[in-house]
């Protein structure tokens, strides 16, 4: 057996099977040049270098130092929370975007908008941008293209994205103060748009029970109740650093290969052994942070066809109180996943066959994309009913809302359907329709976005998706 075949079974339990690390994203900076890691890259970075007596050194001082004499903005005392929120098989635009444009008054909901009448105030809705890929891989490139700003890779059988999601890129910056990183959580599959990296999807839970006992079990603590005092956690916490200072013998001996995956695992041990010391401090002391109700232990299918708005609303239950207890500060949600036939109640057809067979104006779809629109709604004023300060925690939310098409039956990837939801704790516009004439860059209201979480990213994308500028109607 070789010294690299004797460590790996000692160490076997930190070789999972693990997808390689993330390819670097490259942005543009005046001060850094054209090939510049970009924040994810270098927080990423810094924590595999900065490992002192098992404590991870902090990635903001190298954005403190790059940034210097930006003017700070005013902080919220509650956190800002980002998520995506995601459904399959796009939109028809015409029947879908607002009418009117600007702000207030300005603007109304269109009749598939409709159900979100009791938030529009906390509402942008954006219309006529586009994603700017290659349109090679239905369904995957626009998803791609919208959450990296990169080219998705493979085909439609077999693909996967060129860099993390974007709900990963804020995750590294504010997903370390939280037990959870973040959340991923679908309805009718795992397989959901998130991910670290190439060929490093994070599975998403569909469960609403399962997901329920996750957060909210038996390791969860209530505010006023105490932290978790239990001596296994810190014999736990010893046994990782013991490991860790084997893995670095180990890492001097492995090839490039092998130190690679090492360095990509590490992080997940880390984030382990700072989620166990977390469970042994108090519980933060948040106003409306309370246990939910359990959800159902089974959703079973009726007549066939899942119970698409049961296991959603509980999902969605779950999830609001996850982020009222400051459990997780990131989570990637998707309702339904593209080409799949997901059968919506009172549909005479599964989701996809009815977008490119059903004639137009194809009504079905239309009752589709209302449906979808009202678990969004559901979730959203969930959000905006729990009360944080003078506001509530939708208020300090930054929620990004999106298919991966803009017209289904042609897989265009043109006029796409946005809706960004919250204000980021005042920091992005509300109550606004922007129309883009022009099919812009989609890329500038993620970047806008992407900044509004505090995330110091100088660009967004690559070559033709490539921006500096975000979308300044959505700024405050």
């Amino acid at each position: 057996m070789s010294t690299d075949d004797r460590w790996k079974q000692r160490l076997s339990w930190l070789f999972p099977q693990t997808p390689a690390p993330a390819a670097r994203r490259v942005v543009r900076s005046p001060a850094l040049g054209p090939c510049a890691p970009a924040p994810l890259q270098a927080s990423r970075r810094g924590v595999l270098r900065g490992m002192l007596a098992g404590t991870a050194v902090t990635v903001s001082l190298p954005w403190l130092e790059l940034f210097a004499g930006r003017t700070a903005r005013a902080e919220s005392t509650y956190p800002l929370r980002f998520g995506t929120w995601m459904w399959g098989n796009g939109v028809r635009p015409e029947q879908w975007r607002p009418v009117g444009e600007g702000s207030g008054a300005a603007w109304s909901l269109s009749e598939e908008l409709a159900p979100l009448a009791a938030v529009k105030a906390k509402l942008a809705v954006i219309s006529g941008m586009a994603v700017k890929v290659p349109n090679y891989i239905p369904h995957w490139s626009g998803a791609g293209g919208l959450l990296t700003g990169l080219d998705a890779v493979g085909d439609d059988e077999d693909w996967t994205v060129a860099a993390p999601t974007i709900d990963q890129v804020v995750a590294a910056e504010i997903g370390g103060s939280t037990i959870f990183r973040s959340i991923e959580a679908g309805i009718d599959s795992n397989e959901i748009f998130s991910f670290t990296g190439p060929n490093a999807r994070n599975p998403g839970e569909t469960d609403p029970f399962t997901l329920y006992e996750r957060i909210f079990g038996a390791t969860f603590r209530e505010p006023g109740a105490g932290g978790l005092v239990d001596p296994r956690l810190g014999f736990r916490r010893s046994a990782l650093d013991f490991v860790m200072d084997d893995v670095r013998a180990l890492q001097t001996q492995l090839g490039p290969t092998d130190r690679q995956r090492l360095e990509a695992h590490l992080e997940g041990v880390r984030t382990l052994e700072q989620r166990l010391a977390r469970l042994q401090e108090d519980p933060p002391d948040l106003e409306s942070c309370e246990r939910p109700d359990e959800p159902a232990v089974e959703y079973p299918d009726v007549e066939g066809r899942l119970q698409i708005t049961e296991r959603a609303e509980a999902m969605h239950d779950v999830l609001a109180m996850a982020l009222a207890c400051d459990q997780t500060r990131v989570f990637a949600f998707q309702l339904s996943r593209p080409v799949a036939n997901l059968m919506f109640p009172g549909a005479e057809d599964g989701h996809h066959n009815l977008t490119h067979d059903e004639p137009t104006p194809q009504p079905g779809v239309h009752n589709i994309t209302v449906q979808i629109m009202r678990e969004l709604a559901y979730f959203l004023e969930k959000l905006d009913s729990i009360p944080e300060g003078e506001g509530t925690l939708l208020d300090h939310c930054a929620i990004l809302a999106a298919s991966e098409h803009g017209e289904a039956r042609t897989h265009a990837i043109t006029d796409m359907p946005v809706v960004i939801a919250g204000g980021a704790n005042g920091r992005l516009a509300t109550d606004l329709h922007y129309r883009s004439y022009t099919e812009e860059n989609v890329g500038k209201a993620v970047l806008s976005l992407l900044r509004a979480t505090g995330v110091l990213a100088t660009s967004w994308g690559d070559g033709d998706t490539y921006t500096a500028d975000g979308l300044a109607a959505l700024e405050v």
